[in-house]
């Protein structure tokens, strides 16, 4: 009788599953994350030859998603559920190809930035300290809340800045907070507190573009005022 290598009985670093949490979905061949769906495979077949037969019968990915739930149950080693496993992620790919482009605001200049921030942040009755993480083209990727209260060194640290910035990839930040007194005028903190995050902002390689103060109905940005 012929042995089919189980997935279990594989290497740890070749199991698609562990390759793909490792490497990432765009490293693994198509048989290797249809395999992933499917699971198991039968006592004739290893998991990675049932989805070599299936992608086989269905004459690769564009038969497969043109192929009825029934259709899919009628392979050996597939079944029902299996079938209806890979429905769901086929029809999860086609909902997301049909999404439009997302829109991302664009920041070119400091009135870009108010006008994206101004009308939330003009009537808070705290310092609220927030970051515009920015993608190579300078769109906004997120605006993060990084803290609450008068700043300081201690209440704004380099850590809790570019921890989002990090994982989100950005290239760039643009630093907002804001004045309830409803006066833009920087204080010495804020002053203190852009440049040591600007210091770490070089040492990781995401640039620290501007500063914007926001009061009630004004603004102050760093940059164009050059304080940074």
């Amino acid at each position: 009788m012929q042995y089919h290598l189980a997935i279990k009985d594989m290497p740890p670093n070749l199991r698609p599953r562990e390759r793909l949490i490792r490497d990432g979905p765009e490293f693994l061949s198509e048989i290797d994350l249809l395999a992933i769906l499917l699971g198991s495979g039968t006592g004739e077949a290893s998991v990675l030859e049932l989805a070599a037969q299936v992608l086989s019968r269905f004459g690769g990915l564009k038969g497969l998603g043109a192929a009825s739930c029934e259709e899919l149950a009628t392979v050996r080693g597939v079944g029902p559920a299996k079938a209806a496993l890979m429905q769901a992620a086929l029809q999860l790919g086609r909902r997301m190809a049909a999404q439009p482009a997302e829109t991302r605001p664009c920041i070119r200049c400091p009135d870009d930035v108010v006008n994206l921030m101004m009308e939330e942040m003009r009537c808070l009755d705290r310092e609220h300290f927030r970051a515009l993480l920015l993608n190579a083209k300078n769109q906004v990727l997120y605006a993060d809340r990084i803290a609450v209260g008068t700043l300081s060194q201690s209440s704004v640290h380099p850590r809790e800045l570019f921890k989002n910035a990090i994982k989100r990839s950005a290239a760039a930040v643009i630093l907002v907070h804001n004045h309830p007194s409803g006066d833009p005028t920087p204080s010495k903190e804020d002053l203190d507190v852009t440049r040591r995050l600007a210091r770490a902002g070089e040492i990781i390689g995401i640039n620290v573009l501007d500063h914007v103060v926001i009061g009630d109905n004004n603004f102050v940005s760093f940059k164009a005022s050059g304080l940074f």
